[in-house]
C-alpha cells in the first residue's frame, strides 16, 4: 500500500492512496501530513473519495516530520570513494525540514553554490514514538519507506575544516522526498534496492544490505537520549557514485533531471534549475 499527500484540483491538501496512476482521496491532510501509524494506514486503506488521475494533481512531500535525521558515510563504497575511514559509530547530521519538496518539484541551486551534488537514498518514516529502543522495538517503529534525494551543496558543506553538513544539505528545495510512503509491513529493511539516474544515465546503484549500520541499528543508536516521534524521517545514507568523487567531478546543472528509485516505492523525479 502506498500513501501520498497532494494538492487536489481545487487546491486543497489531501491524503490519498496511490494505485497505479490513480490517487484515491482519503480526506484532508493533518499538520503532520501522512503518518504511517496503524491508524494512518487504515485511513489510506479505506480511501473511497474521488479518484484523481495522478497527472491532475501536484504531489507534495508525504510527511511533515519534526525531525529529519540523516546519516553520512553509511555505505562502505561511498566512504572509500570519499577517501574517509569507515566510521565506528553512525555519522549523524540534520537537515532542516524547510528543505523538503515533493515529486516533480524543482531543485533550485543557490547562486553561491558551485558544487551541487546528488545523493539517492532510502528513507524510513516512523509509525510510532520510540525512545531507548531495543532491536525489536526499533523494527516495529518503522511504519513506511520512501525515496529521498539528499541534495548536497559541496561548497558550503566542505568550506570549513569542521564541515558544514547542516548548511550545505539544508538549502531550500534540497530535500526531495516521495513520491509516496510505502508500507513497511513485510518489507525486509536489509534488502531494498536504491538507484540514481541523472538525465537517464545510471550514477548510483546499491541495496540496503550494503549499509554499514542497518536501519534497526540506527534507530537504536538515535533513540538513546532523544525521543523519535511518529512521522519523523530517517535518511539512511547514500552509496558510491556521487558527482563530487568522480574524475573529473560531475555536478548538477541547469536542466538536469534526477530520478531516485527505491524498491517498493517507485521513482522520485525532480528537475534542476539555478537561482536567478
Amino acid at each position: 500500500m502506498r500513501a501520498v499527500r497532494f494538492l487536489d484540483p481545487s487546491g486543497d491538501v489531501k491524503l490519498g492512496r496511490l494505485d497505479g496512476e490513480v490517487i484515491f482521496d482519503a480526506g484532508p491532510a493533518g499538520p503532520r501530513g501522512f503518518v504511517p501509524s496503524e491508524e494512518g494506514w487504515r485511513t489510506i486503506a479505506d480511501a473511497s473519495g474521488l479518484a484523481h488521475p495522478i497527472e491532475d494533481v501536484r504531489l507534495l512531500h508525504p510527511t511533515e516530520p519534526v525531525k529529519l535525521l540523516a546519516i553520512g558515510l553509511n555505505y562502505r563504497d561511498h566512504a572509500e570513494e570519499a577517501e574517509l575511514e569507515i566510521p565506528d559509530v553512525p555519522v549523524v547530521f540534520a537537515k532542516w525540514t524547510t528543505c523538503l519538496i515533493g515529486h516533480r518539484q524543482a531543485i533550485v541551486v543557490p547562486r553561491e553554490e558551485t558544487r551541487p551534488d546528488y545523493e539517492g537514498e532510502v528513507a524510513v518514516v516512523l509509525g510510532r514514538d520510540v525512545y531507548r529502543a531495543d532491536d525489536a522495538t526499533a523494527r516495529a517503529a518503522v511504519g513506511g519507506i520512501t525515496a529521498f534525494h539528499d541534495v548536497s551543496g559541496r561548497r558550503a558543506q566542505l568550506e570549513t575544516p569542521l564541515r558544514q553538513f547542516t548548511l550545505g544539505k539544508s538549502f531550500d528545495t534540497f530535500g526531495p522526498m516521495g513520491p509516496c510512503v510505502a508500507s513497511a509491513e513485510g518489507v525486509d529493511l536489509a534488502d531494498i534496492d536504491v538507484s540514481t539516474k541523472v538525465n537517464g544515465e545510471q550514477r548510483q546503484s546499491s541495496n540496503t544490505r550494503n549499509l554499514i549500520f542497518s536501519v534497526v541499528e540506527l534507530i537504536v543508536y538515535l533513540s538513546r537520549g532523544m525521543a523519535l516521534q511518529a512521522g519523523d524521517v530517517l535518511v539512511t545514507g547514500t552509496p558510491a557514485g556521487v558527482g563530487d568523487s568522480r574524475v573529473p567531478p560531475v555536478y548538477l546543472q541547469e536542466g538536469d533531471v534526477v530520478d531516485i528509485t527505491v524498491g517498493g516505492v517507485g521513482t522520485l523525479s525532480n528537475p534542476v534549475t539555478l537561482e536567478r
